[in-house]
């Protein structure tokens, strides 16, 4: 493996670290400024507005989307460098880029899955930043680290289905400009294969019995950057039959190829986190004294900081890895990878934002700092895209096989 960049992907860092110095960190504090002016939470952002034109403008525009007939046609190890650089501002960058989940894993979907009808309806608007979507998978009734206790039922009448049941933390829902749901339901409920008796269907916003029953928060915040996240009720909501992505029962399938990409992306935005929260620890640390000295000549502090930049370093070099083998042997041949940054990035990005929140004392866990919505998000992805616990036992049972 090379560890150095090759010659797009450093023209592409130049120029999106210029982007982010000169547009998306002096646009943090004016965003919070314009959102609180607003008449609903929900609504478009101004300045957030402003820079997508500015980021499109300058080719810096869905950067995550391998497939070149579409996105810019990075493989996984360019992207994973821009995508850290985008994570150090988690709430603008991936937006104003259109590089933000969920619509990134669904625009996968609808480019790898999608029949053409599909594409121009909803991917060629969603690739325009004309339009975003939902990704409705998770329930509040069952357990749904486990994809095959879903209940929410998608049956066919006629040339239509109709889908009825209840989604909760369905990301994007919140956003004005969401004019799409990807949900997943069972078409197959009292099938043999539990993992083909799932499909996924898209689903208008507008459809005739969706309805957004309310935004969730997550630790008090309500992601809004990203569209929130919302419980939506399904009941008795008909689309087309040709609405169905792929093949009936294909759903589990399609759910696995989506979470893969979806999962490196949040673990390389996560290390921009980390090199965000290093940053803020060191300018804490030199310009605030206790007990007679500076911070950063306290043996604790250094500690953290050093522990804190080992550990980045290391995350760094196994999500390249992991990147890199998605890119040579497949999503499925990287599997023991993607497991493996999936645990380990967030349980140790969370333990670097805890010691800067610890650093900054009472600022810390304040909205004048970003490391408290920086600690929420990072704690999030614990959960998101299956529990850590999941992903623990599968990697076991893969190191147990080759011993049984």
């Amino acid at each position: 493996m090379d560890f150095a960049f090759d010659a797009r992907t450093e023209e592409l860092r130049g120029r999106l670290l210029a982007f982010m110095d000169e547009y998306v960190y002096p646009a943090e504090a004016v965003a919070h400024e314009q959102r609180a002016g607003l008449d609903s939470p929900w609504e478009n952002v101004p300045v957030v507005e402003e820079l997508k034109a500015e980021a499109r403008r300058q080719g810096l525009w869905n950067l995550f989307l391998p497939d070149s007939e579409y996105g810019a046609g990075l493989t996984n190890l360019q992207y994973a460098p821009l995508a850290e650089i985008m994570g150090r501002s988690p709430q603008i960058a991936p937006t104003v880029t259109n590089c933000a989940a969920p619509d990134t894993g669904n625009m996968e979907v609808l480019a790898q899955f999608g029949g053409e009808a599909q594409r121009k309806q909803w991917l060629e608007p969603l690739l325009a930043g004309e339009i975003r979507s939902a990704f409705a998978m998770t329930e509040p009734d069952v357990a749904s680290s486990d994809a095959t206790n879903i209940t929410t039922l998608i049956e066919r009448d006629g040339d239509e289905y109709v889908i009825t049941g209840r989604k909760w933390y369905i990301s994007g829902a919140m956003h004005p400009d969401c004019a799409v749901f990807i949900v997943m339901g069972k078409t197959d409920p009292d099938g043999a294969d539990i993992r083909r008796q799932q499909s996924m269907v898209l689903v208008p916003r507008d459809t005739p019995g969706v309805t957004i029953e309310r935004a969730m928060r997550v630790f008090g915040y309500e992601d809004h950057y990203h569209g929130g996240h919302a419980e939506v009720v399904f009941d008795h909501a008909r689309v087309p039959v040709s609405n169905l992505i792929g093949e009936e029962g294909g759903g589990f399938a399609i759910a696995q190829a989506r979470l893969g990409p979806g999962r490196i992306h949040h673990c390389m935005r996560l290390i921009g986190m980390a090199e965000r929260a290093i940053e803020l620890m060191c300018r804490r640390a030199v310009s605030r004294d206790a007990f007679g000295k500076a911070l950063a000549q306290q043996g604790v502090v250094q500690n953290w900081i050093a522990d804190a930049r080992v550990a980045v370093e290391q995350l760094r070099l196994l999500v390249l890895k992991t990147a890199w083998m998605m890119d040579t042997v497949g999503n499925r041949g990287a599997h023991t990878e993607i497991q493996s940054i999936k645990i380990a990035t967030p349980r140790t990005v969370v333990g670097i934002l805890d010691r800067a929140i610890q650093l900054y004392g009472a600022g810390g866990v304040s909205q004048d700092f970003p490391l408290a919505e920086l600690y929420a998000g990072a704690r999030t992805l614990m959960i998101a895209d299956g529990p850590d616990e999941v992903h623990q036992r599968s990697l076991a049972r893969r190191e147990l096989k080759k011993y049984l």
